[in-house]
């Protein structure tokens, strides 16, 4: 199934003097004016004073975070939990408010960025999806001067080692062509608690500087990825599927930054890597176009090595691009527009990540064995030699009966084996439950 990638397009507030733009066709395209007395200045062509760019959606200066979560997040996240991949990623200048559209604001509630919304909403679609037994991983990759780091290797915390002293992740190959990464831990979280603690562990050790345009910048490429394994109960078919949240350091001039020593370099590696990953949408959107592009120069760079899948592949993506509309910063924001409409000229191939678990399959065989097993003995009268239950085996059935109502899992089971004496105790056990007010432990 092909899936055009969706485009959005966020502006942030800001008290200083504004470029000339206005939102048209109900927030799905944007109209950009140069003053033809500016354009020598701001734009690098003198042959055109109005400009305009689609989206699936533009939001003003006013949106909320939930708003943007709802449009550009919901879908993704809801594909993820149906065994599509999904990825989410975040791109524009440094200081267009990126990281708080991905992560969010530290100050209040309402302001949590997309990640926090999704852990959030997973763990209740866990708890709502009662006929599907899910497991989430977790993963959160620093790429910085082009190379990977694990946000949530234990040493940065149990030995307060630097980033650089770590382990670099690498990037392996196998013969189909997939991608993994050497040295990048996988976390089980089982609540979004849990999972909350691994996102903040991760950007409390993010690499971010202070610059001219930016007090907090980020000056490296971060991505938070969310594995889902999910099996219906009942079959032997499970559901793999992952989730990048993906938050790119932004685009600089550096005429404009005065970025010197380490700032320059590091702006010198994120402009580098930002410039691969526009050969890669080109490459595609010409593929895309009918032309003939065999080669796309995904192995460039780091971050479109680990983002084939989601440009151009087995994918969901969305991409939301952040703009800051200062009048200032108008030749940064066409940039960032006419790389979203290449954006959305891509393609992807998508489909649900389904496969048989041997595992499941095996187990379901020994169950099925040992209920036939029982069945035989039952229909041989086995249980009529052994005899009255005793006072030992009797605690032991109730134990087990309360046990049984206990558990939330649809796949529970109750099994006392081919004895009828002991299978009438059971369904005694169960109704003095029910009678009593239908919980283990409640007695008249």
């Amino acid at each position: 199934m092909d899936y055009k990638i969706a485009t959005f397009l966020r502006l942030r507030p800001t008290k200083k003097t504004l470029c000339h733009y206005e939102l048209v066709d109900e927030a799905q395209g944007m109209v950009v004016e140069v003053p033809r007395e500016n354009m020598n200045t701001e734009v690098i062509n003198n042959t055109k004073e109005r400009y305009e760019f689609r989206f699936s959606k533009v939001f003003d200066k006013d949106a909320r975070q939930e708003d943007v979560f709802t449009s550009v997040a919901l879908p993704t996240v809801t594909a993820a939990l149906d065994g599509f991949n999904g990825t989410i990623f975040a791109y524009g200048q440094t200081g267009s408010g990126k990281t708080f559209t991905i992560t969010g604001g530290p100050e209040k509630y309402e302001d949590r960025g997309i990640i926090p919304r999704v852990l959030s909403h997973i763990f209740n679609e866990f708890k709502r999806r009662s006929d599907w037994s899910y497991q989430a991983h977790f993963s959160y990759l620093e790429i910085y001067n082009d190379a990977g780091y694990d946000l949530l290797d234990p040493s940065l915390e149990d030995n307060a080692k630097a980033l650089e002293d770590l382990p670099r992740v690498i990037l392996q190959e196998d013969e189909g062509g997939n991608i993994h990464l050497k040295n990048l831990s996988a976390h089980k979280a089982t609540t979004e608690e849990e999972a909350l603690n691994l996102l903040f562990l991760g950007d409390t050790n993010r690499t971010t500087s202070e610059t001219p345009m930016n007090l907090a910048s980020s000056r490296s490429h971060c991505i938070f990825t969310i594995f889902i394994t999910a099996a219906k109960v009942g079959s032997d078919i499970i559901r793999k599927s992952k989730m990048h949240l993906v938050d790119l350091a932004g685009s600089e001039r550096v005429y404009k930054t005065g970025a010197t020593g380490a700032l320059l370099r590091e702006s010198k590696y994120i402009n580098t890597s930002l410039h691969f990953l526009e050969t890669v949408i080109v490459a595609l959107q010409e593929r895309s176009q009918g032309k003939a592009r065999s080669h796309v120069p995904y192995r460039n760079s780091m971050m479109t090595s680990v983002l084939r899948d989601s440009l151009g592949g087995n994918c969901k993506t969305s991409m939301i691009a952040t703009m800051n509309p200062d009048k200032a910063h108008t030749d940064e924001s066409m940039s960032t527009c006419r790389f979203a409409q290449r954006v959305a000229m891509v393609s992807n191939a998508v489909k649900v990540n389904e496969e048989v678990d041997p595992q499941l399959v095996i187990r379901r065989l020994k169950k099925e064995v040992i209920e036939l097993r029982e069945e035989i003995a039952l229909l041989k009268g086995a249980d009529e030699e052994a005899g009255p239950i005793s006072d030992e085996t009797a605690g032991h059935i109730r134990k087990m009966v309360e046990q049984f109502v206990s558990d939330p899992s649809p796949e529970s089971e109750l099994s006392v084996g081919p004895n009828m004496a002991k299978i009438r105790m059971c369904f005694a056990l169960l109704k003095e439950m029910v009678q009593d007010g239908g919980g283990p432990g409640k007695k008249g």
